[in-house]
Protein backbone atom coordinates (compact mmCIF):
# COMPACT_ATOMS: atom_id res chain seq x y z
CA UNK A 1 0.00 0.00 0.00
CA UNK A 2 3.16 2.46 0.91
CA UNK A 3 4.72 1.97 -2.06
CA UNK A 4 1.41 2.69 -4.13
CA UNK A 5 1.25 5.66 -2.41
CA UNK A 6 4.71 6.62 -2.98
CA UNK A 7 4.85 6.10 -6.97
CA UNK A 8 1.18 7.55 -6.73
CA UNK A 9 2.55 10.65 -5.13
CA UNK A 10 5.84 10.65 -7.59
CA UNK A 11 4.10 10.04 -10.64
CA UNK A 12 1.76 13.29 -9.50
CA UNK A 13 4.76 15.51 -9.54
CA UNK A 14 6.81 13.60 -12.51
CA UNK A 15 3.44 14.57 -14.34
CA UNK A 16 2.97 18.29 -12.88
CA UNK A 17 6.34 19.21 -13.41
CA UNK A 18 6.55 18.04 -17.63
CA UNK A 19 3.17 20.29 -17.97
CA UNK A 20 4.13 23.18 -16.10
CA UNK A 21 7.43 23.40 -17.80
CA UNK A 22 5.21 23.86 -20.79
CA UNK A 23 3.03 25.87 -20.11
CA UNK A 24 0.89 27.74 -17.09
CA UNK A 25 -1.61 29.66 -16.98
CA UNK A 26 -1.79 32.49 -14.47
CA UNK A 27 -4.56 34.97 -13.56
CA UNK A 28 -3.65 38.41 -13.21
CA UNK A 29 -5.93 39.52 -11.03
CA UNK A 30 -7.45 36.57 -9.03
CA UNK A 31 -9.03 38.71 -6.37
CA UNK A 32 -10.44 40.98 -8.81
CA UNK A 33 -10.17 42.84 -12.01
CA UNK A 34 -9.73 46.35 -11.78
CA UNK A 35 -11.14 49.62 -13.48
CA UNK A 36 -14.03 46.73 -14.72
CA UNK A 37 -17.77 46.54 -14.89
CA UNK A 38 -19.52 42.99 -15.54
CA UNK A 39 -21.40 43.83 -18.19
CA UNK A 40 -22.00 39.47 -18.84
CA UNK A 41 -19.59 39.38 -21.47
CA UNK A 42 -17.24 36.40 -22.64
CA UNK A 43 -14.21 36.30 -24.69
CA UNK A 44 -14.65 35.54 -27.85
CA UNK A 45 -11.32 33.71 -30.07
CA UNK A 46 -11.82 33.39 -34.21
CA UNK A 47 -9.26 31.84 -36.22
CA UNK A 48 -9.39 32.80 -39.65
CA UNK A 49 -6.31 32.79 -42.22
CA UNK A 50 -4.50 30.59 -39.73
CA UNK A 51 -4.12 33.65 -36.74
CA UNK A 52 -5.93 33.00 -33.35
CA UNK A 53 -7.67 36.76 -32.63
CA UNK A 54 -8.91 36.83 -29.34
CA UNK A 55 -11.39 39.87 -28.23
CA UNK A 56 -13.53 40.79 -25.21
CA UNK A 57 -10.89 39.98 -22.80
CA UNK A 58 -12.60 39.65 -19.03
CA UNK A 59 -10.28 37.51 -17.13
CA UNK A 60 -6.72 38.78 -18.35
CA UNK A 61 -4.21 36.00 -18.00
CA UNK A 62 0.07 35.19 -18.34
CA UNK A 63 0.62 31.94 -19.98
CA UNK A 64 3.91 31.19 -19.29
CA UNK A 65 6.29 29.15 -21.66
CA UNK A 66 9.40 27.84 -19.83
CA UNK A 67 12.77 26.10 -21.89
CA UNK A 68 14.10 23.45 -20.01
CA UNK A 69 16.04 23.98 -17.20
CA UNK A 70 19.36 22.78 -18.37
CA UNK A 71 18.89 25.10 -21.31
CA UNK A 72 17.91 28.52 -19.56
CA UNK A 73 19.76 31.73 -19.59
CA UNK A 74 17.29 33.13 -16.95
CA UNK A 75 16.25 35.93 -19.18
CA UNK A 76 12.10 35.89 -19.50
CA UNK A 77 10.06 38.08 -21.93
CA UNK A 78 6.47 39.41 -21.26
CA UNK A 79 4.66 39.25 -24.38
CA UNK A 80 1.85 41.76 -25.51
CA UNK A 81 0.75 40.69 -29.13
CA UNK A 82 -0.80 43.57 -31.47
CA UNK A 83 -4.17 43.79 -32.73
CA UNK A 84 -4.75 47.59 -32.98
CA UNK A 85 -6.24 47.34 -29.19
CA UNK A 86 -9.07 45.94 -30.94
CA UNK A 87 -7.99 42.33 -30.92
CA UNK A 88 -4.99 39.88 -29.26
CA UNK A 89 -3.14 37.92 -32.68
CA UNK A 90 -2.66 35.63 -29.95
CA UNK A 91 -0.75 32.47 -31.57
CA UNK A 92 0.59 34.48 -34.43
CA UNK A 93 2.55 37.51 -32.40
CA UNK A 94 2.28 35.58 -28.61
CA UNK A 95 2.39 32.06 -28.46
CA UNK A 96 4.71 31.39 -31.28
CA UNK A 97 6.79 34.03 -30.34
CA UNK A 98 6.90 32.68 -26.52
CA UNK A 99 8.06 29.08 -28.71
CA UNK A 100 11.10 30.66 -29.94
CA UNK A 101 12.27 32.42 -27.21
CA UNK A 102 12.17 29.37 -25.32
CA UNK A 103 14.61 27.69 -28.73
CA UNK A 104 17.10 30.59 -27.11
CA UNK A 105 16.80 29.44 -23.46
CA UNK A 106 14.18 31.88 -22.77
CA UNK A 107 10.95 32.03 -20.95
CA UNK A 108 8.27 33.54 -23.01
CA UNK A 109 5.23 34.78 -21.06
CA UNK A 110 2.36 35.87 -23.33
CA UNK A 111 0.31 38.11 -21.64
CA UNK A 112 -3.91 37.98 -22.53
CA UNK A 113 -4.32 41.88 -21.52
CA UNK A 114 -7.89 43.83 -21.79
CA UNK A 115 -8.55 46.00 -24.56
CA UNK A 116 -9.71 49.51 -24.13
CA UNK A 117 -12.41 49.11 -26.71
CA UNK A 118 -14.49 46.90 -25.04
CA UNK A 119 -16.89 48.42 -22.99
CA UNK A 120 -16.04 46.56 -19.50
CA UNK A 121 -13.50 48.49 -18.87
CA UNK A 122 -14.20 51.98 -16.33
CA UNK A 123 -11.33 54.05 -17.92
CA UNK A 124 -10.90 52.77 -21.40
CA UNK A 125 -6.59 53.51 -21.44
CA UNK A 126 -5.79 52.44 -17.76
CA UNK A 127 -6.61 48.75 -18.32
CA UNK A 128 -3.85 47.69 -21.04
CA UNK A 129 -1.25 49.11 -18.67
CA UNK A 130 -2.87 47.88 -15.24
CA UNK A 131 -2.42 44.53 -16.69
CA UNK A 132 1.11 44.95 -18.44
CA UNK A 133 2.55 46.00 -14.95
CA UNK A 134 1.24 43.25 -13.17
CA UNK A 135 2.81 40.74 -15.51
CA UNK A 136 5.91 42.33 -14.96
CA UNK A 137 5.28 42.13 -11.22
CA UNK A 138 3.98 38.33 -11.22
CA UNK A 139 6.99 37.17 -13.39
CA UNK A 140 9.64 38.36 -10.55
CA UNK A 141 7.42 37.47 -7.83
CA UNK A 142 7.60 33.99 -9.36
CA UNK A 143 11.67 34.27 -10.70
CA UNK A 144 12.75 31.80 -8.28
CA UNK A 145 10.37 28.54 -8.91
CA UNK A 146 10.63 29.68 -12.56
CA UNK A 147 14.27 29.62 -12.85
CA UNK A 148 14.30 33.47 -13.83
CA UNK A 149 16.41 35.70 -12.92
CA UNK A 150 14.53 38.87 -11.65
CA UNK A 151 16.80 41.31 -12.50
CA UNK A 152 16.48 40.08 -16.38
CA UNK A 153 12.39 40.29 -17.02
CA UNK A 154 12.22 42.72 -20.53
CA UNK A 155 8.74 43.04 -22.17
CA UNK A 156 8.10 42.60 -26.37
CA UNK A 157 5.20 44.08 -28.12
CA UNK A 158 3.87 43.57 -31.98
CA UNK A 159 2.46 46.62 -33.28
CA UNK A 160 -0.17 48.22 -30.54
CA UNK A 161 1.48 46.00 -28.28
CA UNK A 162 4.83 47.36 -29.09
CA UNK A 163 2.59 50.68 -27.73
CA UNK A 164 1.58 49.07 -24.68
CA UNK A 165 5.64 47.78 -24.00
CA UNK A 166 7.05 51.07 -24.58
CA UNK A 167 4.38 52.73 -22.31
CA UNK A 168 5.49 50.08 -20.06
CA UNK A 169 9.44 51.15 -20.39
CA UNK A 170 8.33 54.67 -19.88
CA UNK A 171 5.32 54.78 -17.32
CA UNK A 172 7.06 51.99 -14.87
CA UNK A 173 6.63 52.66 -11.14
CA UNK A 174 8.63 50.78 -8.51
CA UNK A 175 6.00 48.82 -6.74
CA UNK A 176 4.29 49.70 -2.98
CA UNK A 177 6.35 48.08 -0.49
CA UNK A 178 3.46 48.70 2.41
CA UNK A 179 0.70 46.31 0.15
CA UNK A 180 -0.45 43.57 2.24
CA UNK A 181 -0.41 42.22 -1.69
CA UNK A 182 3.13 40.39 -2.63
CA UNK A 183 3.42 41.05 -5.91
CA UNK A 184 2.57 44.80 -5.73
CA UNK A 185 5.27 45.21 -3.94
CA UNK A 186 7.42 44.07 -6.77
CA UNK A 187 8.19 46.61 -9.42
CA UNK A 188 6.85 46.93 -12.81
CA UNK A 189 9.60 48.31 -14.80
CA UNK A 190 11.19 45.82 -17.46
CA UNK A 191 14.93 45.00 -17.92
CA UNK A 192 14.55 45.82 -21.63
CA UNK A 193 12.12 46.12 -24.20
CA UNK A 194 11.53 44.73 -28.24
CA UNK A 195 9.87 46.28 -29.89
CA UNK A 196 8.24 45.15 -33.28
CA UNK A 197 6.84 47.48 -35.84
CA UNK A 198 5.55 49.65 -32.99
CA UNK A 199 2.73 51.91 -32.44
CA UNK A 200 4.65 54.65 -30.03
CA UNK A 201 3.04 57.99 -30.56
CA UNK A 202 0.03 59.81 -30.64
CA UNK A 203 0.99 62.38 -32.38
CA UNK A 204 -1.93 62.52 -35.33
CA UNK A 205 0.66 63.34 -38.38
CA UNK A 206 2.86 59.81 -37.26
CA UNK A 207 0.14 57.53 -35.18
CA UNK A 208 -1.80 54.75 -36.16
CA UNK A 209 -5.28 55.99 -35.59
CA UNK A 210 -7.37 53.28 -34.75
CA UNK A 211 -5.22 52.23 -32.30
CA UNK A 212 -5.48 56.00 -30.70
CA UNK A 213 -9.02 55.98 -30.81
CA UNK A 214 -9.41 52.63 -29.34
CA UNK A 215 -6.77 53.75 -26.41
CA UNK A 216 -8.25 57.02 -25.61
CA UNK A 217 -11.68 56.51 -26.14
CA UNK A 218 -12.79 57.76 -22.83
CA UNK A 219 -10.68 60.94 -23.13
CA UNK A 220 -9.46 61.67 -26.46
CA UNK A 221 -8.03 64.88 -25.30
CA UNK A 222 -4.85 66.46 -26.41
CA UNK A 223 -3.21 66.08 -22.57
CA UNK A 224 -3.94 62.70 -22.69
CA UNK A 225 -2.61 61.91 -26.13
CA UNK A 226 0.65 63.73 -25.01
CA UNK A 227 0.56 61.22 -21.77
CA UNK A 228 0.82 58.44 -24.51
CA UNK A 229 2.68 59.63 -26.83
CA UNK A 230 5.58 57.55 -25.26
CA UNK A 231 8.69 59.25 -27.10
CA UNK A 232 7.83 62.33 -25.03
CA UNK A 233 8.31 60.22 -21.48
CA UNK A 234 11.79 58.54 -22.19
CA UNK A 235 14.75 59.46 -19.19
CA UNK A 236 17.80 57.92 -18.76
CA UNK A 237 15.74 54.71 -16.50
CA UNK A 238 14.34 53.59 -19.37
CA UNK A 239 15.12 50.19 -20.67
CA UNK A 240 17.66 49.22 -23.25
CA UNK A 241 15.74 48.54 -26.27
CA UNK A 242 15.99 46.59 -29.82
CA UNK A 243 13.55 47.69 -32.37
CA UNK A 244 12.33 46.26 -35.29
CA UNK A 245 10.72 46.98 -38.78
CA UNK A 246 9.85 47.43 -42.38
CA UNK A 247 10.83 50.44 -44.07
CA UNK A 248 7.70 49.92 -46.42
CA UNK A 249 5.23 49.63 -43.41
CA UNK A 250 1.97 51.40 -44.79
CA UNK A 251 -0.08 50.12 -41.32
CA UNK A 252 2.52 52.31 -38.60
CA UNK A 253 4.74 55.00 -40.19
CA UNK A 254 7.87 54.38 -39.40
CA UNK A 255 8.53 57.39 -37.96
CA UNK A 256 7.11 56.01 -34.72
CA UNK A 257 10.01 53.83 -34.49
CA UNK A 258 12.43 56.84 -35.83
CA UNK A 259 11.32 59.43 -32.65
CA UNK A 260 11.47 56.43 -29.95
CA UNK A 261 15.40 55.95 -31.62
CA UNK A 262 16.40 59.28 -31.26
CA UNK A 263 14.35 60.22 -27.90
CA UNK A 264 16.42 57.11 -26.39
CA UNK A 265 19.81 57.82 -27.64
CA UNK A 266 19.16 61.27 -26.39
CA UNK A 267 19.09 60.29 -23.12
CA UNK A 268 21.96 57.66 -23.33
CA UNK A 269 19.84 54.44 -23.41
CA UNK A 270 21.46 51.97 -25.06
CA UNK A 271 19.46 51.26 -28.04
CA UNK A 272 19.39 48.77 -31.71
CA UNK A 273 17.53 49.61 -34.88
CA UNK A 274 17.11 48.10 -37.73
CA UNK A 275 14.59 48.55 -40.67
CA UNK A 276 14.57 46.21 -43.23
CA UNK A 277 13.62 47.80 -46.85
CA UNK A 278 10.93 45.33 -47.32
CA UNK A 279 8.04 43.59 -45.62
CA UNK A 280 5.02 45.83 -44.36
CA UNK A 281 3.85 45.37 -41.43
CA UNK A 282 2.24 42.30 -38.84
CA UNK A 283 5.25 40.10 -40.09
CA UNK A 284 5.48 38.04 -37.44
CA UNK A 285 8.24 35.57 -37.08
CA UNK A 286 8.57 36.29 -41.05
CA UNK A 287 8.70 33.04 -42.09
CA UNK A 288 7.17 32.94 -45.67
CA UNK A 289 7.81 36.40 -45.61
CA UNK A 290 10.12 38.98 -47.11
CA UNK A 291 14.33 37.81 -46.62
CA UNK A 292 14.30 40.92 -45.70
CA UNK A 293 12.55 41.25 -42.13
CA UNK A 294 13.42 37.32 -41.77
CA UNK A 295 16.73 38.27 -40.43
CA UNK A 296 15.01 39.87 -37.29
CA UNK A 297 14.82 36.56 -35.51
CA UNK A 298 18.82 36.45 -35.94
CA UNK A 299 19.39 40.55 -35.07
CA UNK A 300 17.77 40.06 -31.97
CA UNK A 301 18.77 37.06 -30.56
CA UNK A 302 22.16 38.20 -30.99
CA UNK A 303 20.93 41.65 -29.12
CA UNK A 304 19.31 39.26 -26.54
CA UNK A 305 23.01 37.82 -25.46
CA UNK A 306 24.48 40.92 -25.35
CA UNK A 307 21.98 42.30 -22.85
CA UNK A 308 22.88 38.91 -20.86
CA UNK A 309 26.24 39.41 -20.91
CA UNK A 310 26.36 43.09 -20.16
Amino acid sequence: MKKTAVFFVTFLMATSMTMFSQNVTLPLWPDGVPNMKDLGKTEKAVTSGGITRISDVQKPDIAVYLPSGANTTGQAVVICPGGGYHILAYDWEGTDIAKWLNSLGIAGIVLKYRLPVDESNIISYLSPLMDAKRAIRLVKYHAKEWNIDPRKVGVMGFSAGGHLASTLGTHFDKGDPSAKDPVARESSRPDFMLLGYPVISMTDSITHMGSKEALLRSDPSPARAREFSNELHVNKETPPTFIFLAADDKAVPPENSVVFFEALKKNNVPVEMHIYPKGGHGFSLAINKSKHTARWTEDAAAWLRWIDER
